[in-house]
């Protein structure tokens, strides 16, 4: 059967990861949805004669859709993709005030598939989000959606599994009404490492700004993180090496999500979850495994799949870092449009 072409529009699209990958597996991204205007220009310098539209989703009409993008209802080829802010539902224990908003962002996303019925839903998150499932609105948002006659599949998938050097873990949903049935992306062969990511990029020093578009800029270090790194064992080492030296101690910390902090990467794993403060070892295990600094916004940016023709159209390294974080990865964005436009070729 002739290729069908499969359009998509990218809700909480950020600077654009998931609607990258969508486009290299080859659907057609209308555009992208964001509150951020500090996200605009790395999105539309990536994706391609995208629109970006700069909205609140709480103040955007169903409607508003068709002026923006032209799109019909019931439309077979359209997939809507709601991948909406998470720190609300992630387990690392942080203040959730700022975040309290985007607790009903997936309610709000329902709005505008139940009013245009598009023929895919595509929908990443947290673990967390499955977890409080009740609280979070997922168990009524898959239930609105077979009420519909959706076909849905999700589950947590470790986008490790998928061609990504990453350890993260993400629920993924799958949703569609015109193929009888579910469909999900299928694993590819082999893990991808750190060291596949990252071995050859060039040896920089801590504080390194690198203002070209490759943007191998890191963070520069204090006298005594410097200590500490040069006290943590290279290739995976951790805080413990040094737990014990006078003057390099840490404070202690509460949660989960500080139990790698000040560590070092490790060659021959996967990295572990890129967060949006991977340039800062103080915030996870983000020390390079060999050299004496944090993780540049380049190796971040490829351990979140991104290619280095990706470009971050930003004033400095926290915006990038807070696009590359929030990021779907491309690689496995990829992957879902591959098996979108494989099951729509089938029918």
């Amino acid at each position: 059967m002739a290729s069908k072409e499969i359009k998509a529009i990218d809700f909480f699209c950020s600077g654009g990861g998931m609607s990258y990958g969508l486009s290299q597996g080859g659907i057609n991204v209308l555009g992208g949805i964001d509150i951020n205007s500090e996200c605009e220009a790395t999105y539309t310098a990536n994706i391609k004669d995208a629109i970006y539209v700069c909205k609140d989703v709480f103040e955007l009409r169903e409607e508003d859709l068709d002026t923006y993008f032209a799109i019909e209802k019931n439309d077979d080829n359209m997939v809507f993709v709601g991948c909406s802010p998470c720190q609300y539902w992630s387990i690392i224990q942080t203040d959730k005030t700022k975040s309290a908003r985007s607790k009903n962002l997936l309610q709000e996303f329902e709005r505008f598939v139940s009013y245009y019925r598009p023929g895919y839903v595509l929908v990443e998150n947290v673990p967390g989000i499955l977890r409080k499932s009740e609280e979070s609105g997922f168990d009524a948002f898959v239930d609105h959606l077979e009420k519909m006659d959706y076909a849905v599949h999700f589950e947590v998938v470790n986008m490790n599994e998928y061609g990504v050097p990453q350890a993260r873990k993400r629920l993924s949903l799958v949703a569609n009404r015109v193929l009888g049935k579910t469909i999900f992306p299928k694993k590819i062969k082999g893990r991808p490492t750190v060291k596949d990511a990252i071995k050859n990029m060039p040896i920089i020093r801590e504080g390194k700004q690198d203002n070209s578009p490759f943007f191998h800029s890191c963070a520069g270090l204090s006298e005594k993180n410097k200590l500490r790194l040069k006290n943590t064992k290279k290739n995976g080492g951790s805080w413990t090496d040094w737990a014990q030296v006078d003057g390099l101690q840490r404070q202690s910390y509460k949660g989960s999500g500080f139990r790698d902090n000040y560590g070092r990467m490790s060659w021959d794993k996967p990295a572990p979850t890129i967060t949006t403060r991977f340039y800062s070892i103080s915030n996870g295990r983000f020390g390079h495994p060999t050299q004496t600094r944090a993780i540049s916004i380049r190796e971040g940016a490829r351990l979140q799949s991104f290619p280095d023709t990706f470009v971050f159209e930003v004033s400095s390294m926290a915006q990038a870092a807070q696009i590359i974080g929030n990021a779907v990865p491309p690689r496995y964005a990829q992957c879902l449009a591959k098996a979108i436009i494989e099951a729509s070729c089938n029918e």
